[in-house]
């Protein structure tokens, strides 16, 4: 029973010193990889960010896990993470295996029904976008896209023609488009 609350001062020393280190070695890392290794999160940077927080926590906590093959466990996984980022950018075909495209859910007043069934999106919800972005109701706005970090994007219909324009999506003054 005793081993449930202390074992040792050397166990407490070493999650002290090694999780001291490990974290340092983890921030220095993260900050020379660049912004982009952990950006606003979409689902493929949530499985790193994961990996991050689950490989740290057993350096910290697992005896078993020496500092030195933690620390080169996490310098594999930001680098595995900067080649796909990197390779994403170039090629088009990896972006789309790692990175999810917006969707358009509402164009010009009208839901985009089978797009919204598609990304599991009710009407409640996109109500509560266009609430939430200061606007009255469907008929209020010219675009909402489900991005692919799983934010929204409002357009509204009052909005100046350079603000309008939705990148990615056709012409909005057509109707709503049949998914």
């Amino acid at each position: 029973m005793d081993d449930m609350f202390f074992q040792d001062w050397m166990g407490l020393l070493r999650v002290m010193l090694v999780g001291t280190l490990a974290y340092a070695a983890l921030v220095a890392a993260l900050r020379v990889s660049g912004k982009r290794t952990l950006a606003q999160l979409n689902a493929f940077d949530l499985v790193v960010t994961v990996a991050f927080g689950s490989t740290l926590a057993t350096i910290i906590l697992s005896e078993k896990v020496a500092l030195a093959e933690g620390l080169l466990a996490l310098v594999l996984l930001i680098g595995l993470q900067w080649i796909v980022t990197f390779s994403s950018v170039r090629s088009r075909r990896i972006a789309r295996l790692v990175r999810a495209e917006p969707t358009l859910l509402l164009r010009n007043g009208e839901f985009c029904e089978d797009a919204m069934r598609r990304e599991r999106v009710t009407p409640e919800e996109v109500r509560a976008v266009l609430r939430r972005a200061g606007l009255g109701g469907p008929e209020a706005a010219r675009a909402v896209i489900l991005e692919g970090d799983g934010s929204f994007s409002v357009t509204s219909t009052d909005a100046p023609p350079t603000e309008r324009s939705v990148a990615g999506f056709e012409d909005l003054g057509q109707g709503p488009r049949k998914d």
